[in-house]
């Protein structure tokens, strides 16, 4: 065995939790005891020193660019591999641009646009009719996606208490569903933000089609410019917006929230969140979400507090994060050959790596899935039971 493979073999002996095989010039590897639950064929050897640097750039890359093949099934393979995250290497000096890049407008429009920007096209095709791109609510196994995430809606908007006439903002609104759904079955208006053209260019169609116009609206804005909008709004719901303003601005987040939601108004804050603070995950953060950062519940909670809300309820659905992810990669999967020739096959590869392992780290509790129910103030005119 030649040097490099040697150093390759000894620095992945770290995960042999699950054993499996590793394979190369016409040889393999065992890494840890037992029966392998998968095998690898490397076909063009890592260097150690990218795999210290950053386990995760340097394996992600190598995938991506074919030079690493997982023979079966990827969920399963990442299932087993990436429960043992805690092992990765990060070489947080050297990749200090990457996991802390500027907050600024400018650079976080930038960063959102990258992925949400990529297309409409391109997520009609593996995303169901609603066009929503948040995890979903099964109430059974047997829900569908679609079924799954109209669960979701339904779910939020009984948690909001929602009464005819009022004014509900949407902070992060994507396509728009939830808000067209809470205003054609609650008689609400409605108001959504985001940073991303393609979506506000969809939504507005949306509002269009539907013949919404009166009652509903989209705005390209930064969550940073709502105070200028002179609005107040009684009901204020966000859903996967949190994690991309950066830990430096969750509280400024909360704070604009603060700004246009009335006293005893009620807040839905739907986010992705882990057990304690970390930088992320730096092959995420360079192909995936660039700038994303996932807050901690704890981190959350702390700030409400210091801001006056009043946290009514804080529910998990990782779960459900894990089931909507794997069905929509058998989604994307159904699709390949077409988003195949919209990019290339290494941004395929990179997409079908992104959400297996982001449901293998669900599925291994590395990242949760939180709602949280808050109201701004004291709200005694909210029922005293879980009405939803």
């Amino acid at each position: 065995m030649m040097m490099e493979e040697r150093a390759m073999v000894h620095f992945l002996s770290r995960f042999g939790e699950f054993p499996f095989l590793v394979k190369w010039n016409g040889h393999e590897d065992k890494i840890g005891q037992g029966s392998p639950a998968f095998a690898v064929n490397v076909k063009e050897m890592i260097p150690v020193r990218k795999l210290a640097d950053s386990t995760s750039l340097a394996l992600g890359e190598a995938y991506m660019q074919g030079k690493l093949e997982v023979e079966g099934d990827l969920y399963h393979a990442l299932d087993c591999f990436l429960g043992q995250m805690g092992k990765f290497s990060v070489n947080k000096l050297r990749l200090k641009g990457l996991l802390h890049p500027s907050n600024s407008k400018k650079n976080q429009k930038k960063e959102v646009c990258s992925h949400y920007d990529l297309g409409n096209d391109f997520y009609k095709l593996w995303l169901d009719d609603t066009m929503n791109y948040s995890c979903g609510y099964f109430r059974t196994d047997t829900d569908t996606l679609k079924e799954a995430q109209e669960n979701k809606t339904n779910y939020i908007l009984k948690k909001l208490a929602l009464k005819e006439g009022m004014s509900l903002l949407d902070i992060g609104c994507g396509w728009g569903y939830l808000l067209i759904r809470a205003v054609k079955e609650y008689k609400v208006k409605g108001t959504g933000i985001t940073l991303s053209k393609e979506q506000y260019d969809g939504f507005r169609a949306r509002i269009e089609e539907e013949g919404l116009e009166h009652l509903l609206e989209v705005k390209l804005l930064d969550y940073r410019d709502l105070a200028g909008c002179g609005r107040q709004f009684d009901r204020i719901v966000s859903v996967g917006m949190v994690e991309h303003v950066g830990r430096e601005n969750y509280g400024l987040f909360l704070d604009r929230a603060d700004k246009v939601l009335k006293p005893g108004g009620v807040f839905l804050l739907h986010f992705i969140s882990s057990l304690k603070e970390h930088d992320g995950d730096p092959w995420i953060k360079k192909y995936i979400f660039p700038g994303g950062v996932i807050p901690s519940l704890r981190e959350i909670v702390s700030l409400m507090g210091d801001r006056d809300y009043h946290i009514l309820d804080v529910e998990n659905l990782r779960s459900h994060y894990n089931k909507t992810l794997l069905c929509w990669e058998e989604n994307f999967k159904a699709h390949r050959e077409e988003i195949c020739q919209m990019f290339d096959e290494e941004f395929v590869r990179m997409w079908e790596l992104y959400l297996c392992s982001c449901a293998a780290t669900f599925h291994n509790g590395i990242i949760d899935l939180h709602q949280i129910l808050a109201t701004k103030g004291v709200n005694n005119e909210l029922p005293r039971v879980r009405w939803y």
